[in-house]
């Protein structure tokens, strides 16, 4: 008879994705793992595999609510281009305001992981093209309500806005308030 687990496995592993956030992959120990979570070593390993396994699956649903609380943000009735504005002021905000200063797992993962490791590249393809695919259709829906311009090109702002935004969670580990929001402010206009 097979044994019910004792503790919540979607538990378990938001907690595992928060500290892989706050310390980093190769930072973060099995031990480390096996005390924040709370489960025994072989109750780790028996529900998600290697520590590797553990970090793709938190880092899918980093991904996930990233790119869903984004599809929320950017797709709302109304101004589409405000919509756009919003959400990078919003990861501005978040990334100043936030006293951890772990940036986003997406960038952390690429500047730690790649190009050595396939699995994580794949997720960051992911994580980035998924931010870029929403950001490019609300700019295509502001284009179609007359708030941006037909002579910009969606697509290349789109790509732009989600390399600006990967580099702002990196500036910001370090903040300076106006560092940031000057950026932002010079990013936006590009919109206008």
């Amino acid at each position: 008879m097979a044994r019910t687990k004792e503790f919540d496995p979607d538990a378990a592993l938001r907690a595992a994705l928060d500290l892989f956030w706050r310390k980093g992959y190769e930072a973060t120990s099995i031990q480390d793992l096996v005390e924040n979570i709370g489960i025994g070593r072989a109750s780790l390993y028996a529900t998600f595999g290697t520590k590797h396994e553990l970090y793709l699956r938190a880092l899918d649903l980093y991904c996930e609510r990233v790119n869903g609380n984004a599809g929320s943000t950017l797709f709302p009735e109304g101004s589409a281009l405000a919509a756009v504005k919003r959400l990078i002021r919003n990861v501005a905000e978040e990334s100043l305001d936030d006293p951890d200063r772990k940036g986003c797992l997406v960038t952390n993962t690429a500047i730690e992981c790649l190009p050595h490791d396939e699995q994580a590249a794949r997720r960051v393809d992911v994580g980035i093209g998924g931010l870029e695919s929403a950001i490019a259709g609300a700019l295509v829906r502001a284009q179609n309500q007359g708030e941006l311009s037909a002579d910009k090109d969606p697509y290349s702002l789109a790509r732009f806005l989600i390399t600006f935004v990967q580099g702002l969670r990196v500036v910001a580990k370090r903040p300076e308030r106006r560092r940031i929001t000057d950026a932002v402010d010079h990013a936006l206009s590009l919109l206008d």
